[in-house]
């Protein structure tokens, strides 16, 4: 393949099909058409929904239909985000998103900083796979924020405000990791060692202000005490991160590095199965300890109550299955993967569980009066849950396309999982 260098950086001039219609662009492009779908239902009913007027209400007076149209325009969300449920599968995926990229990161940053080589050799293609996904998160949360409306951000500032905290850690995050993987790539070795414990040191502190500002997000919402009753929310943000992040790496490392890394290929994994197992005993011992402190009445409905089944499954596929099979210490890759696979699924069902179960009990009495009712002739709830609908899935499993798209293209033109020595 012909390539050029620019800026120090080789890049590759690929013809249309390597860059474009390669088998993993053609998955992604699979589900970026799901996602497509999803955002033309959400935008559909946020701007062309019909709705029922005091018009309509003259012209067909005790039309049971036309009863329906006026309530749901009054009452009701057309799908979108309601008072009841105001963090949704948007917030999930993005949570999962963000936080499971920005921990890969994270945690190359620190391998880096400990002298870890194999991880310096690997450094490139992890650090962009995890850019792709914190983009893939962003993707999520755009459609949730309603893109059309994010120009009144800047036009009507509330710099108190939760997404003005994000806005300006996006800001900075995105171009910083952006340039610690032009020091990976660039050729001038010499002023990227130089660079190195500075730009390494800075990272962590960002990744930390990054945790740190998501948990006070969490924290903020303040009738919901499952979020502000988690011990330490910062801490376990990290952790369940870490967990999630780990075993996308180890999925990557086998589809990937194989055949190039040869003799150093199991030491990389033995790291990897390794860091698996630290975390996901501290993320045992973190979810045993924050149910002593969280609200009773939300840890009730997680344990024992509606939430019990997804609990449970997150701990199984999260923290059972993959303690076993890593703990076993064996040697096939098939077993390794299944383990990497049900760490990925077990991470993200605790988000749901975690996101889900903060809107599942009535809010807080804040004012002594009582739960709050959510409609004025509506009994209190003790129990809230909707299911997402059919168009969030379907921008959800869109961002999975931003991923895959986003990163093979990145890896085509700068081979980013290449090995690189250092």
């Amino acid at each position: 393949m012909e390539n050029r260098i620019i800026s120090g950086i080789k890049i590759n001039k690929p013809s249309i099909k390597e860059l474009l219609f390669n088998k993993t662009m053609l998955i992604a492009y699979f589900f970026l058409a799901l996602g497509a779908i999803g955002v033309f239902e959400v935008f559909s009913e946020r701007y062309f929904l019909l709705t029922a007027n005091a018009h309509d209400a003259g012209l067909k007076l005790g039309d049971p239909n036309l009863a329906h149209a006026m309530k749901e325009a009054i009452f009701g969300s057309g799908g979108e985000v309601d008072r009841e449920q105001p963090w949704t599968l948007y917030i999930v995926n993005y949570m999962y998103m963000i936080y499971s990229g920005s921990a890969i990161i994270f945690f190359v940053a620190l391998a880096e900083l400990f002298n870890v080589e194999v991880i310096k050799k690997t450094a490139a293609g992890f650090m962009t796979f995890g850019l792709a996904m914190v983009i893939g998160g962003l993707f999520t949360i755009l459609v949730d924020l309603n893109v059309t409306h994010l120009h009144w951000m800047l036009l009507s500032p509330e710099f108190g405000s939760g997404m003005w905290l994000m806005l300006p850690l996006y800001l900075t995050y995105i171009p910083f990791v952006i340039f610690e993987i032009y020091l990976i790539l660039t050729n001038n070795r010499t002023w990227a060692k130089k660079m190195a414990i500075p730009i390494l040191l800075l990272s962590i502190v960002i990744d930390l202000a990054e945790y740190y500002i998501q948990a006070k997000l969490f924290d903020m919402n303040t009738a919901r005490h499952l979020w502000t009753t988690y011990p330490l929310l910062t801490l376990y943000f990290i952790v369940s991160a870490f967990v999630a992040g780990v075993g996308i790496m180890i999925l990557y490392t086998i589809i990937n590095y194989k055949n190039s890394l040869k003799e150093e290929f199991n030491t990389l994994l033995h790291f990897l199965r390794v860091s698996a197992l630290y975390t996901i005993v501290l993320l045992a011992m973190y979810e045993a300890i924050a149910y002593l402190f969280i609200d009773k009445d939300w840890g009730a409905i997680i344990l024992f109550g509606e939430f019990k089944i997804y609990f449970y499954l997150y701990l199984l596929f999260a923290v059972g299955i993959p303690f076993i099979l890593e703990f076993k210490g064996h040697t096939k890759q098939l077993l390794i993967a299944l383990g990497a696979i049900s760490i990925i699924i077990g991470t993200y069902i605790g988000r749901y569980v975690f996101v889900y179960g903060g809107n599942a009990f009535p809010m807080s009495d804040r004012f002594g009066t009582g739960f709050q009712k959510y409609g004025e002739y509506e009994l209190t709830k003790t129990f809230i849950f909707t299911a997402p609908p059919l168009s969030e899935i379907m921008v959800v499993l869109g961002s999975i396309g931003v991923v895959l798209a986003l990163y093979k293209i990145l890896d085509t033109l700068f081979e980013v999982s290449k090995v690189r020595e250092h």
